[in-house]
């Protein structure tokens, strides 16, 4: 009888524990905004690259280089070696060309500037249950550090930006926003959200809420689109303050940065401030229940440990979701899958 039973095998070992070597590859060649200057040129061969960039490696080892970003997907090449030409892919010209408005390399940019390093102590991280990013030795959380550094603050919401702006043009197309009249998206970072929702629904009046020093940033994207007249920003401390009354109330890659109790009185923040038949829109990387699918989500779950107040963050499931919403007094919830891993998790007052 032929055995059918699997032989071991290292492969997948190997993948993942040299995983950072592929990510570290991938990082650096947007850092140097390689596929954007290839994007300009059309194709270009590596001396061609080689001098502009201003590399001093080895010829054998920038061809390692790029024939890696090549096998990966994310460039095309014609010939070999010295006679190679290189291309951007479909998906690298669209989403890491600098240069069109589709690009979510800010994302990238922020890991490879901050987040590569800190993950380096995801042991520490384990071990001891804090942060450890740029709070770690000041004591302060990452959002007061942010609000001191306008370089880094500038760069962590265009991280955000890139990161969900595929799941705001999602959601603004799959939800329907017809039958309501006022919008607010809390922590809404550079307003984008808000814009998209004003620009499809006509009717509707929308609030971008985030802290102070971020306002301005939220100011520039309203100008940008001209909708001044519909959109508005608003700042503060939304612990402390009571949510404006709106009928539909969004927080995107909010409610994972703190514990369960202060996620908690975010819902109900948010339930107090909606009428009867409003909705609660959570768009985050909702963790299937099972635990099994969504790797994505529990690897932003700890992501939260290395970056969250205290370490205490975390993602969470839909029965999670269902759980708080219901003690809060939400009638029903609804999930709309997203882009990629995220989900809209909604609940109905």
């Amino acid at each position: 009888m032929e055995n059918l039973k699997k032989e071991p095998s290292p492969e997948m070992i190997m993948q993942i524990g040299t995983g950072f070597w592929a990510s570290k590859i991938l990082l650096t060649a947007v850092k140097f905004q390689l596929f954007t200057l290839i994007s300009q040129k059309g194709s270009m061969s590596a001396s061609e690259i080689k001098s502009t960039l201003k590399l001093n490696c080895a010829d054998r080892h920038l061809f390692d280089f790029l024939d890696i970003l090549t096998s990966f997907g994310f460039l095309k090449r014609s010939g070999l070696l010295e006679n190679a030409k290189y291309s951007n892919s479909v998906d690298t010209e669209t989403f890491l060309n600098k240069g069109k408005p589709s690009y979510i390399g800010d994302l990238l940019e922020m890991m490879n500037n901050r987040l590569y390093g800190f993950w380096g102590n995801l042991d520490e991280a384990l071990t001891t249950g804090l942060a450890q990013n740029e709070a770690k030795s000041g004591g302060e959380n990452l959002f007061d550090v942010l609000d001191k550094n306008p370089v880094l603050l500038k760069e962590f919401v265009n991280a955000m930006t890139s990161l969900q702006v595929g799941n705001f043009m999602k959601l603004t197309q799959t939800f329907d926003f017809s039958k309501y009249n006022t919008f607010l998206d809390v922590g809404g970072s550079a307003g984008v959200l808000s814009v998209m929702v004003a620009r499809h629904y006509p009717q509707i009046k929308c609030t971008t809420f985030d802290r102070p020093s971020v306002e301005p940033i939220a100011n520039e994207t309203i100008q940008s689109f001209q909708l001044a007249d519909r959109v508005k920003a608003v700042s503060g401390d939304f612990f402390a303050v009571e949510l404006p009354k709106s009928d539909v109330i969004t927080m995107g890659n909010i409610l994972h940065d703190w514990n369960e109790e202060n996620k908690v009185r975010l819902i109900q923040k948010a339930y107090d401030a909606l009428p009867d038949g409003g909705a609660f829109i959570a768009i985050e990387a909702v963790i299937d229940n099972d635990r099994k699918q969504n790797t994505f989500g529990m690897m932003m779950s700890l992501n939260m440990l290395i970056e969250s107040p205290d370490g205490e963050g975390f993602d969470y499931t839909f029965d999670d979701f269902n759980r708080w919403t219901e003690q809060v007094g939400f009638k029903s919830t609804a999930i709309i899958p997203l882009t990629g891993p995220s989900s809209a998790a909604i609940a109905y007052k």
